[in-house]
């Protein structure tokens, strides 16, 4: 790993093919493997682009949501793979990409030093066996992908026979990884599945070699360590080890949001800086254990990694984490919407996004799976959700049906935000005796569900120009609302030099800390629980909200330990100190 971040999943499209991007400098990123339909799209044009050969992947084939995706993610590896060994071959002479490699690195980068060294050196045959040296010394990025845990729809056949628990969306999609050629690492997020953890320990990809490497990885996004040190050791208990901990906000970030019960990122944090060696001790004991049961004996310890992501903004920001809570890297997502040679954001909602204001990025209830997520009022499928409500004719039609877990009026589970689901709630809605408000704001709750199936696709088929005629061309985006303060198009160059500090592009924007701004947002979290409950709260509701509250609090005292231990400016401290008083205020 020559680069200390990664560029994390955005949406379904978003970050579909930004391996091909950014990969060939050392950047990692993440590819969501959901969609198969979409991976199978995205392989035809990236074939053709390429002038490879492409042959179809139908859906009446068998084990063909798997095939798709191993398939994409070979074509992925080998097209990765090719830019990067014709990379190495290149002179060094400025402009070209394999300088670009070397200059995008952060500064007192070994490799960096070393290449600017050699730049200064004579022309001459040591200036040869030193290029030479910084060729073998150069990694391509990981092309890790991402599998929502809980996004697991069952599946059957043509005649309703169910057609086993290997072929349900989580397990074939890891099973598509399995078989491809990469050797890179599956993340793991939306909480725990034990089907799927289950399934992790019948693929031999996942245990050490005699040298104690693994071909796969696991890597767990979470958002605090009691659940991280739970996932961990009940895979490490079957001989599966965790690579890295992806931490993530609970509220400052892109995507599904999973608030935490109060607690914060600098908590969350201190408890993994302050626990990380004796959880490793225990989950090696653990791992160590059931690999000897597999005829496996390690000679020393796994690596592990731990890693955050979610509304960092600045440099600084991002040289504290690494620093001050002994971290990895970090994870770099929603500042890439605006840099369109690494993400598929199609020109109008490119504009949208470089023009929004703050209130334009906001928490919604709109995600069929009933988890609050971050959602952009001028998206153009929000536009069509409202347009199809004004029709009379809210919900969409479900072609994909990813999101199909509802059984409340069907034997067959169906998605929430379909048009089906709708129109036989709206009926029973119709059928109750409530006031005109009640009925208006139950309406509204039932209507607030989008497709995010098409709409989180839809762009990266508008940018590729795949759209098909009948198609909607309404997107759906859901960056964190840290994106809030970029408000221009970037360079790949540009933005990395803003992560490093050689660059500074948010000179002239007024932005609270990244702690501040996360605890900001909990409060308003809070505030709207509590106004949700103001009817009819009942004891245990009260006593959850207060245990939220007093936790927040407690996150309060750490950060004024910490800004006091870290001389952080005045403006940092009267911004925790204005939001120590929101927070007291909130009554419940």
């Amino acid at each position: 790993m020559v680069h200390q971040f990664h560029i994390p999943v955005l949406g379904l499209g978003y970050s579909i093919d930004t391996p091909l991007k950014v990969a060939r400098y050392g950047i990692s990123s993440v590819v969501s493997i959901v969609d198969d339909e979409l991976t199978e799209r995205m392989r035809e044009y990236h074939a053709k682009l390429n002038h490879l050969p492409f042959k179809k992947i139908g859906k009446g084939e068998e084990d063909f949501r798997c095939r798709r995706i191993t398939a994409y993610l070979n074509l992925l590896n080998d097209l990765v793979t090719d830019q990067f060994e014709q990379l190495k071959k290149q002179e060094f002479i400025p402009g070209n990409d394999i300088c670009r490699y070397f200059e995008l690195l952060p500064e007192g980068s070994k490799l960096k030093n070393g290449y600017e060294l050699m730049m200064e050196y004579p022309e001459g045959e040591q200036k040869q066996i030193f290029q030479q040296l910084l060729r073998n010394a150069m990694v391509k990025g990981a092309i890790d992908v991402n599998i929502m845990s809980k996004v697991d729809k069952l599946n059957f056949d043509n005649h309703g026979t169910y057609l086993g628990d290997e072929n349900t969306d989580a397990l074939s999609a890891l099973r598509g990884f399995v078989g491809s050629t990469l050797n890179s690492s599956v993340i793991l997020s939306a909480g725990m599945n034990p089907r799927l953890y289950g399934y992790i320990e019948n693929f031999s990809n996942f245990l050490p070699n005699a040298a104690g490497n693994m071909q796969k990885q696991i890597i767990l996004k979470v958002s605090d360590f009691r659940s991280a040190f739970i996932q961990a050791k009940f895979l490490a208990k079957k001989g599966i080890w965790v690579s890295e901990f992806r931490i993530e906000s609970g509220l400052n970030c892109g995507g599904h949001a999973f608030a935490t019960d109060g607690f914060l990122l600098g908590p969350i944090l201190e408890d993994f800086k302050q626990n990380r060696q004796s959880m490793l001790d225990v989950l090696y004991e653990l791992y160590s254990t059931a690999l000897v049961s597999k005829g496996i004996f390690l000679t020393e310890l796994p690596k592990q990694k731990v890693t955050v992501q979610g509304g960092i903004g600045t440099a600084g920001e991002n040289k504290f984490l690494l620093t001050h809570y002994q971290l990895d890297a970090t994870g770099w997502g929603s500042p890439f919407l605006l840099v369109p040679e690494v993400t598929n954001v199609d020109e109008g909602t490119l504009n949208q996004l470089v023009n929004a204001q703050a209130n334009d990025f906001y928490l919604s209830n709109s995600s069929p799976l009933g988890v609050l997520f971050n959602s952009f009022r001028q998206s153009t499928a929000e536009r069509q959700r409202l347009d199809r409500i004004q029709a009379g004719k809210p919900g969409s039609p479900c072609t994909k049906k990813y999101l199909c877990t509802n059984t409340e009026f069907t034997k067959e589970p169906i998605c929430t935000a379909s048009s089906k689901y709708q129109k036989m709630k709206i009926k029973q809605l119709k059928g109750m005796e409530v006031d005109l408000l009640e009925f208006q704001k139950r309406f509204d709750k039932i209507t607030e569900k989008v497709c995010l199936c098409e709409g989180l696709c839809t762009s990266a088929y508008l940018k590729t120009d795949l759209i098909k005629p009948k198609e909607s061309k309404a997107v759906a985006v859901c960056p964190g609302p840290n994106l809030a303060f970029f408000n221009k198009v970037y360079s790949l160059d540009e933005m990395v030099k803003h992560i490093y500090g050689s660059l500074n592009l948010l000179e002239k924007v007024k932005r609270p800390h990244l702690f501040i701004n996360e605890l900001n947002l909990y409060i308003d979290y809070l505030q709207k629980e509590v106004q949700l409950q103001l009817q009819d709260i009942t004891d245990k509701k009260k006593k959850y909200l207060n245990n939220f509250k007093e936790q927040l609090l407690r996150g309060v005292d750490y950060y004024k330990a910490l800004f006091t231990e870290l001389s952080k400016s005045e403006m940092a401290i009267n911004d925790l100190l204005a939001a120590e008083i929101r927070l007291r205020a909130t009554s419940i």
